[in-house]
């Protein structure tokens, strides 16, 4: 008995009447085909070049780009140590140039990318090519922004500030970012040391001597009272606990006040009369001693 095997020519003419299948057996061939291959294009060079791949092919495949951003601007901005005690509120007026949307279309976005192009079985062209969006004309317009720069109390020298998208545009992304750059002024009568001030008292030598009663002027105008009445020496100090400076984490926490004395001293010279006088009234005998007073320093 004669048996007609149809299958053949019945997948010829399938294959030939299939415009994908088509292409498939001309690429793969017959043994292609029953392999069932349906890979693009794409595919082949992502197994021949892995992560590359997304070079390769007719239809590009998305790829994610990082936005571009515009420069970021650092501005100083300097305070007073009576604003770091007590905190404040500062407006900053600044022309800032914006981009905003003009008449017209642009090119924005260009890449490179690569495309392929078939020559026929198994053989592929690839060619290099600057592709572009087409994107809304854009122009740079000044505009005056005022920002309030909050000063906090106990804020520290080259703390920042940042305000987002406040700084230079970008035609074709985000604008930056600005930041203010705390820089914290000298000031005549108090130094800053972490949350402690320190200042200098000059007292008389009748005062180094008998005592003294006095008031500083602190940074929010109230007074210290500072007062002794023992004998005082050059570089003797007071610490007055909680009158320093705000602590920035926790303002409820206050540094100290170390207040360091300064002697003056008589400028017109003693005759032998007054001599004796302040040598019977002392009755101190010489201590001369020569020591090292750097040690352990």
């Amino acid at each position: 008995m004669f048996h007609c095997d149809w299958s053949a020519p019945l997948s010829v003419h399938h294959v030939l009447s299939d415009e994908e299948k088509r292409k498939q057996y001309d690429t793969y061939g017959e043994e292609g085909l029953k392999e069932g291959h349906h890979s693009s294009h794409g595919d082949i060079f992502s197994s021949f070049f892995g992560d590359f791949g997304f070079m390769f092919g007719g239809n590009r495949q998305p790829t994610g780009r990082d936005i571009p951003r515009g420069n970021d601007i650092v501005l100083d901005l300097e305070v007073t140590l009576e604003e770091v005690y007590s905190g404040n509120f500062v407006e900053v007026v600044r022309n800032k140039p914006v981009a905003k949307e003009a008449p017209g279309k642009r090119k924005c976005n260009c890449r490179q990318e690569m495309r392929t192009t078939q020559l026929g079985p198994g053989r592929f062209q690839m060619t290099q090519e600057v592709v572009c969006d087409e994107c809304p004309n854009i122009k740079l317009v000044n505009e005056e922004r005022t920002l309030e720069v909050e000063i906090e109390q106990g804020v520290r020298d080259e703390m920042e500030y940042p305000f987002i998208g406040e700084g230079e545009p970008h035609i074709d992304g985000e604008p930056g970012d600005l930041r203010f750059r705390i820089k914290v002024l000298k000031h005549p009568v108090f130094e800053r040391r972490g949350d402690d001030l320190y200042t200098n008292v000059t007292i008389s030598l009748v005062e180094a001597l008998v005592g003294f009663e006095m008031e500083i002027t602190h940074l929010d105008g109230h007074k210290v009272h500072i007062g002794r009445d023992k004998t005082t020496k050059p570089g003797a100090r007071i610490w007055k606990k909680g009158e320093g400076l705000p602590n920035f984490d926790n303002n409820n926490i206050r540094g100290s006040l170390i207040v360091t004395f300064d002697v003056d001293f008589p400028k017109e010279q003693l005759d032998d009369q007054q001599k004796d006088g302040i040598r019977q009234l002392l009755k101190q005998a010489p201590s001369q001693k020569v020591y090292n007073g750097l040690q352990g320093y």
